[in-house]
């Protein structure tokens, strides 16, 4: 399973001849030259998620890609209501099993009214996993290889991520979610995960277009 990294919360999933991309945003940057996808997967209807003016072009470029949209998403941005995907559903496509958790967005406060959010869990054929929470830190599955880790945001504080990384105890921890950083804020925010998190858990820092292997 290799992982591209295409900013914020954006993620490219490839393993042999399957490739899946996840919360293609507006502050993401490169998966608009993507072709050939075999699936396009949204955690919630925030734009930083799904980008309403790029996400139409990016679907047409790869026609045969299934959506797997959070329902709340898919309506607000008028995409097909068999797109819906909801905690509870699992399918597979192509080489990996996909597992949709959670429903809800964290709060960011009493003025903002709750959305929908899931949270993608991605098994391939050799054992390796991916988890990609979207916005929030309420699931915590088992046996995560690798932890697509919110870094930054207006729902989320450090000691809340720090206890997030704990309880998912993954392999590796991957920062996302990390666009409304300076380049001085997003190493402060580093110090304290690769400093605090548990001994077994790596910290894979990737930059714009970066890759892991899994």
């Amino acid at each position: 399973m290799r992982l591209t990294h295409l900013g914020h919360a954006c993620l490219l999933v490839e393993t042999g001849s399957t490739r899946v991309l996840i919360d293609p945003g507006t502050y993401s940057t490169g998966f608009d030259a993507l072709r050939g996808l075999d699936a396009i997967l949204v955690t919630h209807m925030h734009p930083d998620h799904i980008d309403p003016e790029r996400f139409p072009a990016l679907v047409r470029s790869s026609p045969r890609a299934r959506l797997l949209i959070e329902p709340e998403a898919a309506a607000t941005h008028e995409i097909e209501p068999a797109a819906g995907f909801t905690a509870g559903d699992s399918t597979t496509i192509g080489e990996l099993q996909i597992e949709a958790v959670g429903g809800v967005h964290a709060t960011n406060h009493d003025k903002v009214p709750p959305v929908g959010n899931i949270g993608f869990v991605l098994r391939d054929g050799a054992g390796h996993s991916l988890f990609h929470p979207g916005d929030s830190y309420a699931e915590t599955p088992a046996d995560i290889d690798v932890l697509g880790l919110p870094l930054n945001a207006p729902w989320c504080r450090m000691r809340e991520t720090l206890a997030f990384v704990e309880a998912v105890s993954p392999r590796v921890a991957v920062p996302i979610h990390n666009a409304l950083l300076s380049d001085r804020g997003h190493a402060a925010y580093l110090m304290h995960v690769e400093e605090f998190s548990p001994d077994r858990t790596a910290v894979e820092v990737l930059g714009l277009g970066g890759e892991y292997d899994v």
